[in-house]
């Protein structure tokens, strides 16, 4: 495999951050020792940045930039998807803009920092891990919650860590949550326990519904 072959794929293919498995896929003919040997010989050579095992970087300069926190959330740790108060500021359901990314995964709850910034993941069941799509983010594509799953993820784990939820002191935007499509927001919160239904039904009362 040579780079330029390489490169070509990931431009043809939009990806600069990418991972080991990524190019298996890309290059299903090649050995896979062949990928990794290639892989650390680019990295010492500066062509490529190492995140983490098996998650690399373009270095080249001007291929990209950019680079939205969200994308690098979903490429971090997979499978994972966007959601919580990260999800919610980007719906403008919450007027704060959140300052690390908060994600969803069936793996264990983990914390990354690096360049582009702080990543948090919180872990859930397989049952509860949906409710989330391929969304259009500043030029890149992004696993997000939607707007019903987001809070419902949101409501799920802030019950984990405190025992009061107030929405006036979330600072809800009660007209946006007014607008939440309930049926939906309710078959999510089944998938976890009888605490979150309860308080998303408060939650609906709240905003007037």
């Amino acid at each position: 495999m040579k780079y330029m072959t390489f490169i070509s794929e990931l431009r043809k293919n939009d990806l600069i951050i990418f991972s080991l498995i990524d190019i298996e896929n890309l290059f299903p003919e090649e050995n896979v020792k062949t990928i990794k040997n290639n892989l650390g010989r680019w990295v010492k050579e500066g062509l490529l940045i190492r995140m983490r095992k098996n998650l690399y970087e373009l270095a080249q300069p001007g291929f990209k930039s950019g680079i939205p926190d969200v994308y690098v959330a979903n490429k971090l740790y997979a499978p994972s998807y966007v959601s919580l108060e990260t999800a919610l500021s980007i719906y403008s359901m919450i007027p704060d803009i959140a300052i690390h990314v908060t994600s969803i995964t069936t793996r264990a709850t983990r914390e990354f920092k690096n360049k582009y910034g702080s990543f948090f993941y919180r872990s859930c069941q397989k049952k509860a891990f949906t409710g989330y799509r391929l969304m259009g983010y500043e030029g890149f594509k992004v696993l997000i919650a939607d707007r019903e799953k987001a809070m419902v993820d949101f409501i799920y784990f802030s019950l984990r860590q405190r025992k009061i939820l107030d929405f006036e002191e979330e600072r809800f935007e009660k007209d946006l949550i007014a607008r939440l499509e309930w049926d939906r927001a309710i078959k999510y919160a089944d998938l976890f326990n009888l605490r979150t239904k309860n308080k998303l039904s408060e939650l609906k009362d709240w905003a007037g519904c």
